[in-house]
């Protein structure tokens, strides 16, 4: 089903004239509003009235993760304050958010781009939508919310479930027919209801949405068999919208880029070259239709590639493949994107805990685990004094998911220990996920 035929379904002639139009207007405001893109195009001699074609756009410069962090909070804002009625973040390099505006009408796009990518998959005014992304400055709880209201859906934000069984019996009670959520959250879910000895026939469930952390596709086969529904892929960027940017169909042969409102490009992460359909690199966003937040030929550090040629669902619109992996070294685990760095600064912010950690990400039945393995700094008046360690131990902890929402397990080894584990460098990174 299509929630929005004429856009969805648009000659690829009709849609190359709608982006050309769109980005010209957005190249205009970005200029007039934005210093940092005025002050860019100006130092490289860009005259964005000379964008005539969409080949033009590949002589832009790209904006980085870097450009948005040197711009905190407010810099890259293409309207008065005044104008902003919501504000999402997502996480920076220096633990700093990077946040992103939205106008009302923005609002009303988003809402709308996640309505198809749900109509997309079978999902309609009947269905109650079960929501167990964070509703939070985190953009997946609010824009699914907002979009299966658009839909015409009820929807069920249960977020703040205490854990999966909670989930599980939200499930069973509220009748829920579709879940969108993070892939482990859900086999985590399909833990629960085993071990509440339920069968997936005593729930309603036939459809899940998941996204904000990358997935195999054995993993999908594990969630389908175990909850008994179908799952698809789901794909978004906070700082291009959130969920609604990319999403499969009902065919499952890639992921539909809503390109009436965003430009997709693939690049050599090295070569800054471009990429031809087929061929793997960094997936870059140009939005063409906000107003709060616009970018210009964003890098995304997600590696993934274009997929041409007509889709048996019927529309026309490019598809991408599913995200393959990262160019930098930003993780994403249980659902949130964080640098290994940010953990090591909110360690070293306790006193009494040495700056050197290695910190360990696995997966274990589906579920997201991180290790931060750390050491009790040998000058900590309470070395020996296993109550006061514990405190400590317990801090630690607390802060790490209030400063970045993350559920971790913080172990205390010997200093000497860690510091052979580490190196030089104070830090050390193990992802032993098989994603």
């Amino acid at each position: 089903m299509m929630f929005d035929a004429k856009y969805e379904a648009m000659s690829r002639d009709e849609l190359a004239q709608l982006q050309i139009e769109r980005l010209q207007a957005t190249l205009r405001r970005v200029c007039r509003n934005v210093a940092f893109y005025r002050t860019l195009f100006n130092e490289r001699g860009i005259d964005v009235e000379e964008v005539r074609d969409l080949d033009a756009l590949q002589q832009l410069p790209f904006t980085t993760r870097a450009d948005l962090q040197a711009s905190y909070p407010y810099g890259m804002f293409a309207v008065p304050l005044r104008d902003i009625v919501r504000l999402h973040a997502t996480s920076g390099t220096t633990g700093r958010p990077l946040v992103v505006g939205y106008t009302r009408n923005d609002l009303d796009h988003w809402s709308g781009l996640v309505a198809r990518q749900l109509a997309g998959v079978g999902v309609d005014e009947h269905d109650f939508v079960q929501i167990a992304f964070s509703y939070s400055l985190f953009t997946g709880g609010l824009g699914f919310h907002y979009g299966a209201e658009r839909l015409g859906a009820s929807v069920i934000p249960a977020s703040n479930a205490a854990n999966s069984a909670d989930q599980i019996a939200i499930m069973r009670d509220y009748k829920t027919t579709v879940l969108a959520g993070a892939p482990s959250s859900a086999l985590v879910m399909a833990t629960a209801l085993e071990e509440l000895g339920l069968h997936p026939e005593e729930l309603q469930l036939r459809v899940g949405l998941f996204g904000a952390e990358p997935w195999s596709d054995d993993l999908r086969e594990r969630i389908e068999e175990r909850l008994h529904i179908k799952a698809f892929d789901t794909y978004g960027v906070s700082e291009i919208m959130g969920p609604g940017v990319a999403a499969e169909c009902e065919q499952r042969s890639g992921l539909h880029i809503n390109e009436d409102h965003f430009i997709a490009e693939v690049i050599d992460p090295i070569t800054l070259a471009p990429r031809q359909p087929g061929e793997e690199g960094e997936l870059v966003f140009t939005t063409i239709t906000k107003e709060g937040f616009p970018v210009i030929r964003y890098r995304t550090g997600d590696l993934a590639s274009l997929v041409e040629g007509a889709c048996p669902c019927g529309r026309t619109n490019l598809r991408m493949s599913r995200v393959k992996g990262r160019t930098d070294d930003l993780v994403i685990a249980q659902g949130v994107k964080f640098f290994p760095s940010q953990l090591r600064e909110v360690i070293m912010q306790q006193q009494w805990i040495s700056p050197h950690i290695a910190v360990i990400i696995d997966r274990k039945e589906g579920s997201d685990t991180i290790e931060v393995r750390a050491a009790v700094s040998e000058q900590a008046p309470f070395f020996d004094e296993v109550s006061k360690v514990s405190e400590l131990h317990d801090n630690a902890v607390r802060a790490l998911r209030m400063s970045l929402g993350l559920s971790v397990q913080l172990t205390f080894v010997e200093i000497a220990t860690l510091r052979r584990e580490v190196g030089s460098k104070g830090m050390r990174l193990s992802d032993r996920r098989e994603l």
